[in-house]
C-alpha cells in the first residue's frame, strides 16, 4: 500500500490560489451586476478547471525536478566510479575553501570518500547545489488539487446557501458580504500556516496574504464594475 505524503508547501500553494481566484470570480461577477447563478457556474468551473490545471502543473514541475536530480546523481556516481582521483580532489577543493587544511582536511576527505553514498550526497549538495526532496509528483498534485478546491469553495458557500435556502431570504448583496468575510478569514488562516512554514511572524504573514488576496479581488470587482458601465 502506497501512503500519501501531504506537503504543507503544496497545501499553502493550492489553498492560496484557490481562495484568490475563486473570490476574484465572485467579485467580478458581482461587480458586473450579473445573476448570482453566474457566480456558481463560473465559480465551480474555476474550481475544477484551474484546480486540475494547477495540480497537473505542480505534478509535471515536481516530476521534472526529480528526473533532473536523478540524472545529475547518476552522472556523479559515474564520475566517482571512473574518475576517482579527480573527484577526490574536488572534495578537497570544496572543503579547503571552507577553511579546512592540513591533517583535518585529509581526514574529512578520507571519511567522505570512504563511503560511496556520502560521497555522492556531498557532491550533489556542495558541488551542484542539489538537494533531493521527498515530495512525490502524485502527492503534490493531489495535495494541490484538494487544497485548491477545499479552500477555493469557501467564497462560494454563501451563494450555495442562497440557492439552497431561498434567494428571497438571502440577497446577492448579503451573500457577497458573507463571502468577503469568509474569504478574508480563509486568507488570514492561510497566511498563518504560511508563516509557520517559512518561519516568519504569523501576524505579518497573515496580513500580507490577506492584503494580496484582497487586492486581487478588488481588481476583479473593479473590472467587472467598469465593464458593466461600458456594456
Amino acid at each position: 500500500m502506497i501512503l500519501m505524503r501531504w506537503s504543507l508547501e503544496d497545501f499553502v500553494y493550492g489553498a492560496t490560489d484557490g481562495a484568490v481566484t475563486t473570490f476574484a470570480v465572485v467579485a467580478g461577477v458581482i461587480g458586473a451586476s450579473l445573476s448570482p447563478s453566474i457566480v456558481l457556474i463560473l465559480g465551480f468551473a474555476n474550481l475544477l478547471a484551474d484546480g486540475f490545471s494547477m495540480a497537473i502543473g505542480n505534478y509535471l514541475a515536481t516530476k521534472a525536478q526529480r528526473e533532473y536530480i536523478e540524472k545529475a546523481r547518476k552522472k556523479e556516481e559515474w564520475e566517482i566510479d571512473n574518475l576517482v582521483e579527480q573527484e577526490k580532489q574536488e572534495v578537497r577543493d570544496i572543503y579547503a575553501k571552507k577553511g579546512f587544511k592540513d591533517d583535518l582536511l585529509d581526514e574529512i576527505v578520507g571519511v567522505i570518500t570512504s563511503r560511496r553514498k556520502v560521497w555522492v550526497d556531498t557532491m550533489m549538495r556542495e558541488e551542484l547545489g542539489l538537494i533531493e526532496g521527498k515530495r512525490r509528483p502524485r502527492d503534490t498534485a493531489v495535495t494541490t488539487f484538494a487544497a485548491f478546491n477545499g479552500i477555493g469553495l469557501i467564497p462560494l458557500l454563501p451563494f450555495v446557501a442562497m440557492f439552497v435556502i431561498s434567494s428571497s431570504t438571502v440577497s446577492p448583496t448579503d451573500a457577497f458580504t458573507y463571502s468577503i468575510i469568509f474569504t478574508a478569514a480563509a486568507f488570514f488562516l492561510i497566511g498563518i500556516i504560511k508563516g509557520r512554514v517559512v518561519q516568519k511572524p504569523l501576524l505579518r504573514s497573515a496580513l500580507s496574504t490577506l492584503f494580496v488576496g484582497g487586492l486581487a479581488a478588488s481588481v476583479a470587482f473593479l473590472v467587472g464594475y467598469l465593464l458593466n458601465l461600458i456594456v
